[in-house]
């Protein structure tokens, strides 16, 4: 499909804008998101006029499923002392986690099966690399009166997570980069607006959620915004081999960072005996 150039500046600027704002209102009102996410399963006949494998209707049961459980325990911790008091012990936080690793090792599942293995083994790496609950993981904070999902994540693997994650949708479907740039784009926005890295884990939930729901029930993405034009083999390769070595470059400096800690706790506790 041939689209002017303009056009896909306009488009997305314009789905970045709308995605914005649909964070701002998922942070705000979690009772109207919660029902809006909930109502979204009820959708599920439509799917299959919209999404042509079960792989994406996988991964959107692996999208929508989640966030309203992500919905049920904000709404749990917004409720203070009359909430249930198992939903706001650290094995949620452990879930949420979970979620995101499953997320990331079913797309490098796929890029396996696609060829991509650069791009596959760098999606590892980020389940590695990714900071364990319940220390780097939280419902809200004292300075948070939205009750957000918050993750403590380096912008690094931030900026890391988001290169695999584009170059995994080039491989599996060129035709959805862009609008994929557009959604990934948010999370990034966030982590450098006011330096609210720990926003990344709630940017990328809710607009993933309302992205793929989009996509499940309606294609309106690819008559403005289809980038199937985009497809290139070597271009791909090299994408594979660029994100590789800079997540094994960010792996080497990960374990450095841990044998150093571990190093000097050590030191700390030998002084102090």
């Amino acid at each position: 499909m041939n689209i002017p150039v303009w056009q896909y500046i306009l488009s997305m600027s314009v789905y970045i804008i709308i995605l914005y704002i649909f964070h701002e209102i998922s942070r705000k009102y979690i009772k109207v998101i919660g029902v809006f996410f909930l109502l979204t399963l009820f959708t599920f006949p439509l799917w299959f006029e919209n999404l042509d494998n079960w792989f994406r209707i996988g991964k959107t049961l692996l999208v929508l499923i989640p966030l309203n459980f992500v919905n049920l325990v904000r709404f749990n911790f917004k409720r203070k002392e009359n909430g249930w008091k198992n939903l706001k012990k650290d094995w949620v936080l452990w879930i949420f986690y979970m979620i995101l690793l499953a997320n990331i090792v079913e797309a490098s599942l796929k890029d396996i099966t696609l060829g991509n293995y650069f791009n596959a083994i760098s999606g590892f790496i980020l389940c590695i690399t990714a900071p364990l609950p319940p220390k780097a993981w939280n419902v809200g904070t004292k300075k948070d009166k939205y009750y957000d999902l918050i993750a403590y994540l380096p912008l690094l693997w931030i900026l890391l997570y988001t290169t695999w994650n584009a170059a995994f949708v080039y491989a599996e479907n060129s035709g959805y980069l862009a609008s994929s740039i557009c959604i990934l784009s948010i999370p990034v926005i966030r982590s450098l607006y006011k330096k609210r890295s720990d926003l990344w884990m709630s940017a990328r939930a809710y607009t993933l959620g309302l992205h793929i729901f989009i996509r499940a029930t309606y294609d309106i993405f690819t008559p403005i915004i289809d980038s199937t034009a985009w497809a290139n083999e070597k271009a791909l390769y090299f994408w594979g081999l660029i994100n590789i070595l800079l997540h094994v470059g960010y792996l080497i400096v990960w374990i450095l960072k841990i044998l150093k800690d571990r190093s000097a706790k050590s030191q700390k506790i030998i002084h102090s005996t």
